[in-house]
């Protein structure tokens, strides 16, 4: 019998002096407690673990219970009595054993679980773990953290409940269990927290260090994937409760604040393996944007921000956060950095961005981060969030920025449509210099001259494909239609009369020569197809179109006539547009020569 078996281990160590328990000890103890707690007889074990006279041999042997214990424990139901018996065990040995051993026993154990089991393994060590910790006299700070990272490691491959549903459920129970590691952890905060008040310079203890990585793992993952928007019908966000948390640990810590604007500079560890390093640094970066995001966003510690910086000061410290977020692809991600970057256009007044901040790199890169969200992003909502952030970001500029601004991103988009849109921004810019009493320089005369270099132009010449351009083409004839209109050539103020020849050669003439190859073409498909049909039809004859590099569905005759039609009909409008120009041209040129007779 399991109990007898025991029994007998127990009488023959009590006999024994501490330092005469052997190997052969420790197994026999291990192997009947386990067959005692497989067999049910919980109760009898924790008996033999609560009587004073086994107080030594449970100190030494009880940790090898551990891996048993918690097996029996998820085994039982929990109304069983037998499952009571064993939490009461678990607590005893965390009482008796020695820390160090019972340390790393539990450390195992959580290392060793997956699946569906990991947060209710680490949510049912997490109170013997923390009392064993407290004990601890040697290298506290550094099983501190290792626990945590351990913890965490396994946390983090957990899918992050994102839709309402999802988090009320909590199947894997990792809302709970964050907010668990969370308690978990405060007593070494307050440890700390303690410390530092005692003295000034307790400012980088090993503790604290430790309680600063827990923070930026917990950044990185769960937070920075997590849905963390008021969600109606849920009272208390798990998430956000944990973001609360995580956010009152680095400020009673006394890192917030230097996170917030010093990023740690020579605090990394120094890897001598390289990719080592950037595995860091990108976690770090995330861990940094996302803490980020809850203060500027969510506002969680806004009430210990100061309160001294301007807005562009606060949009030059956050835009490496916005860079490193809308480089993401995952939905839960992407937003969080199109949220963090309207939230800190919105704080400042048009026209008060200075032209300089675009001297920094990540004043050019972010803007071009999100023009390939625009394009390419799949999730619709966040594409036209993505196009009204850029308006936002452009209108916050002063002539010169929008003027610098739009030459960039002409140059870089490779996106006719995004074209389209800078050059519409380009004519209501002009539009504004020459109606209202200011002196603006950059979208007048030889500045405007420059930059009309850019748009009024085909990429490859008459060769151009006019359809995959026709965005930019439309915006670029109704902003040449908008100057001749309300510019006179006797004024010129915006120079476009002393440029029109170059314009002709560069642009109207190559539009000209394209719209009539094109058409050509096109008419010439379409009564190939027409001719074709009966043929095509017969022999079931389908087109295939790869669309960025997806095949998309086959096409039928029918379809692709459709379609040649269509471009027909987009050509058509480039050509009387671009009819209409001529003609204003033409009128306002025998208008002057007439003037002049």
């Amino acid at each position: 019998m399991a109990v007898d078996e025991l029994q007998a281990i127990i009488q023959k160590c009590q006999i024994l002096e501490e330092v005469d328990f052997k190997g052969e000890d420790f197994n026999l103890f291990q192997v009947a407690g386990q067959k005692c707690l497989e067999d049910g007889y919980a109760a009898q074990l924790l008996e033999v673990i609560q009587n004073e006279k086994n107080k030594v041999i449970i100190k030494n042997m009880g940790w090898n219970l551990i891996s048993p214990l918690v097996r029996c424990i998820f085994m039982y139901k929990p109304e069983d009595d037998k499952r009571e018996h064993c939490l009461k065990i678990l607590d005893q040995l965390a009482q008796l054993c020695s820390p160090k051993e019972l340390f790393l026993g539990l450390l195992e154990q959580i290392e060793q679980t997956s699946g569906e089991q990991v947060c209710q393994t680490v949510m049912l060590l997490l109170q013997p773990l923390q009392t064993v910790l407290l004990k601890l006299q040697n290298k506290k700070a550094y099983s501190v953290g290792l626990s945590l990272a351990i913890i965490m490691n396994q946390l983090t491959p957990l899918p992050v409940p994102y839709t309402k549903q999802q988090i009320q459920e909590d199947k894997l129970g990792l809302c709970q269990c964050c907010n668990a590691v969370v308690d978990f952890a405060k007593p070494f905060v307050n440890e700390v927290v303690k410390n530092m008040e005692k003295s000034s310079e307790y400012n980088d203890t090993e503790l604290k260090e430790e309680l600063l990585k827990f923070c930026m793992k917990s950044l990185k993952c769960p937070l920075l994937t997590a849905q963390l928007e008021q969600i109606e019908g849920i009272e208390e966000h798990p998430f956000r409760h944990f973001a609360t948390e995580i956010i009152d640990i680095l400020w009673d810590i006394r890192e917030l604040i230097p996170l917030m604007f010093l990023h740690r500079k020579g605090k990394s560890p120094c890897w001598e393996n390289q990719e080592f390093a950037d595995i860091e640094r990108k976690n770090s970066a995330d861990s940094l944007a996302c803490l980020s995001y809850l203060m500027f966003v969510q506002h969680f510690g806004i009430d210990c921000f100061p309160v001294v910086f301007s807005p562009s000061y606060l949009l030059q410290c956050n835009m490496t956060h916005i860079e490193v977020l809308l480089k993401r692809t995952e939905e839960s991600v992407l937003s969080k950095g199109l949220d963090l970057f309207e939230s800190c256009l919105l704080r400042m007044d048009d026209n008060t961005l200075f032209h300089q901040y675009l001297e920094f790199k990540v004043f050019i890169n972010v803007p071009q981060v999100l023009v390939k969200v625009m394009t390419l992003c799949p999730i619709e909502h966040l594409r036209k969030k993505s196009l009204n952030i850029l308006q936002l970001f452009i209108d916050k500029f002063d002539p010169e920025g929008k003027y610098t601004l739009f030459r960039c991103l002409l140059k870089t988009s490779n996106h006719a449509g995004v074209e389209g849109y800078i050059i519409k921004n380009i004519k209501d810019q002009i539009h504004l210099s020459l109606t209202k009493a200011c002196d603006n320089i950059w979208f007048k005369g030889h500045h405007l001259i420059s930059l009309l270099d850019l748009v009024l132009l085909l990429p490859e010449g008459a060769e151009t494909d006019l359809l995959q351009n026709s965005d930019r083409i439309m915006a670029s004839l109704n902003l040449l239609r908008y100057l001749v209109i309300k510019d006179c050539e006797s004024d010129n103020q915006t120079g476009v009369w002393t440029t029109l020849a170059k314009i002709e050669q560069n642009f109207l003439k190559p539009l000209h020569v394209g719209l009539n190859m094109s058409k050509a073409h096109y008419e010439a498909e379409i009564k190939n197809k027409t001719e074709n049909r009966r043929e095509a039809q017969s022999s079931n004859t389908v087109c295939s179109v790869t669309v960025s590099g997806e095949e998309m569905p086959a096409m039928t005759t029918d379809m692709q006539l459709q379609v040649l039609h269509s471009a027909l009909f987009t050509f058509d409008l480039i050509e009387s547009v671009l009819a209409r120009v001529e003609e204003l041209i033409e009128v306002k040129i025998k208008a002057v020569m007439d003037e002049n007779s």
